[in-house]
């Protein structure tokens, strides 16, 4: 029922964005169609006439839910052209870029777990920082696109740089799109594969003399139904979520349809565009269910997974360095930018290079960097903490339901981050409390898919069967049991997506749905300083790196000494 309920609610929503906007859409289609035509009220009128405005949301869905019935979605507001044909064009597009960026994650979160995996495999595994799995993961998308575009296509000339003409146009994008995907997916993997090592099964193969090969395999086949949703949810954002990385090559793909669709307020072709995102994402968690419960087996159907013994995770002293210089450095620039104006404009500065006037330089409008990084610690760090705790308490919450959680987890991460900050927008306004609800809509559907794989594991374990035979209620085994297993690995994923939270709030900043210029904030310092990335780096570097440390720092706190 969620899995067919979600969209159903998402669709209609996105239906009701004219009259929830209060914004005349009448004129919006005017100006989208011709920016030189007085909107008179003539004019005005003939297009509400046309457009079939004047019988309200409810009819207007209703005729435009009997067309998709019928499979016609209806004609653009803008354009004039049939919706289907452009859908489709956009979701080839995105489906390619999809599978490149996927291959690309995929290798790399191969890679950032194989040293794990091997160690387990041979019985020597130890903690690791995770730091370059941060790294990855706190890398903006849109930052690490320019930064593509600029030396492999500007500098060395290697790579197209622009458009959507073969398989070369697809390298850029899907770097930039696959490399933080990959962080991401490599650190769960890498998470979830020391408890399965200290399972007692993988001891008892050892003292068979099974190889390290084998019992690396069997540790894999087992670690990975945890993890795999994400891996559906990841494919999934990569389709619709990739709308600035799409706007920076011009790829012409289904996120950059919808935002240009929800600026135009083009309906239909924003509904028909969503619909095909929605409908991408329960396809694609229908086939991951089926693959894990493929994985799990019969073990999953008679309560028969064994459960991991706790286990201390040894800690070296290059962790605790990593976590030292992590909170130091972040700690001197903040002090240090305190200290100084963040808001004083300096036109004969502009641009300049870090000197001692200026430690870390200043932007295009000469406001001196150190001291907007400092100022902007409170409103970027509080705020992204603050949504990312409530997405934790949502998905750990909602995780304990996972007939539920699945269905509206697929539903609500096929999404763009951008169109929910435009459809939170027309409800409450633009600003942080808008842009804040928008990304927390939409960030917590892969701790909630990760929380309910986790309680289908955990409720179907053996030591959890015979407790109930044992007479223990349902509510003591939920709360001494299941929840302290949920709650370690959702949490310490939560950690991980800190810095996409970070950067989503940024990209709602730049399209002025969420803190507004001249607030001192890191995501939208970083958005105003990418027109000057090949002149003055250092106004867009000095924000990226105090991400990428709070992602280090975030990480490695999460891998300290703990019970398994």
């Amino acid at each position: 029922m969620s899995r067919v309920a979600g969209p159903a609610a998402v669709v209609a929503v996105i239906g009701s964005l004219p009259w929830l906007s209060g914004r005349d859409p009448a004129l919006s289609v005017l100006r989208a169609r011709s920016a030189e035509q007085e909107p008179t009220a003539e004019a005005l009128a003939a297009v509400r006439r046309e457009l079939g405005l004047d019988v309200g949301p409810v009819a207007l869905f209703g005729d435009w839910l009997g067309g998709v019935l019928r499979g016609d979605l209806g004609r653009s507001w803008v354009g004039g052209g049939e919706v289907l044909p452009s859908v489709l064009s956009a979701l080839g597009v995105s489906s390619a870029l999809m599978g490149a960026a996927l291959v690309v994650a995929l290798a790399l979160a191969a890679a950032l777990s194989a040293s794990t995996f091997a160690r387990g495999a041979r019985g020597t595994a130890r903690a690791r920082t995770g730091a370059a799995a941060a790294v990855l993961a706190a890398l903006p998308e849109f930052l690490l696109a320019t930064v593509l575009l600029v030396v492999l296509s500007v500098w060395l000339g290697w790579l197209p740089p622009y458009g959507w003409q073969g398989a070369r146009h697809l390298v850029l994008p899907a770097l930039a799109l696959g490399l933080p995907a990959g962080g991401v997916l490599g650190r769960l993997v890498d998470d979830a594969l020391p408890a399965v090592f200290e399972e007692r099964w993988v001891v008892l193969w050892r003292s068979w003399g099974c190889s390290p090969r084998v019992v690396g395999r069997a540790a894999a086949r087992r670690a990975l139904p945890a993890v795999l949703p994400q891996f559906g949810l990841v494919a999934v954002g990569l389709t619709g979520g990739a709308v600035a990385v799409e706007v920076v090559f011009a790829v012409p793909g289904l996120g950059r349809t919808a935002l240009g669709a929800a600026e135009a307020q083009d309906l239909p072709l924003l509904q028909g565009a969503v619909l095909a995102l929605v409908l991408l994402g329960l396809v694609g968690g229908v086939l991951v269910a089926g693959v894990r419960r493929r994985m799990l087996g019969q073990a999953l159907r008679d309560a028969a997974l064994s459960a991991p013994p706790p286990v201390t995770v040894p800690v070296g002293r290059l962790h605790r360095v990593v976590i030292a210089v992590g909170v130091l450095v972040p700690a001197v620039v903040i002090c240090w930018g305190l200290l100084r104006e963040p808001l004083r404009v300096d036109p004969a500065a502009r641009l300049a290079s870090p000197a001692w006037a200026h430690p870390l330089g200043t932007d295009a409008l000469g406001r001196d960097v150190l001291a907007r990084v400092g100022h902007g610690a409170a409103a970027t760090l509080g705020v992204t903490v603050l949504v990312c705790l409530c997405s934790f308490a949502v998905a750990v919450v909602v995780g304990f339901l996972p007939g539920l959680a699945e269905g509206a987890a697929e539903t609500a991460n096929a999404v763009p981050p951008v169109i929910a900050g435009i459809l939170v927008a027309a409800v409450v306004g633009p600003g942080t409390v808008g842009a804040s609800l928008a990304v927390g809509l939409v960030s917590w559907p892969p701790l909630a898919a990760h929380a309910a794989a986790l309680v289908r594991e955990n409720r179907a374990a053996t030591h959890v069967t015979a407790l109930r035979a044992l007479g223990a209620g349902p509510f003591w085994i939920t709360t001494r049991h299941v929840l302290p297993a949920v709650a370690g690995p959702v949490a310490r994923h939560a950690v991980l997506r800190l810095p996409g939270i970070a950067l989503a709030l940024a990209s709602l900043g730049f399209l002025g749905l969420g803190a507004p210029p001249p607030t001192p904030e890191w995501g939208l310092m970083l958005a105003e300083s990418l027109p000057y990335l090949e002149r003055a780096p250092w106004a867009a570097l000095a924000p990226t790196a105090m991400l990428l440390l709070l992602a280090v720092v975030a990480v490695s706190l999460s891998t300290l000494p703990r019970k398994r």
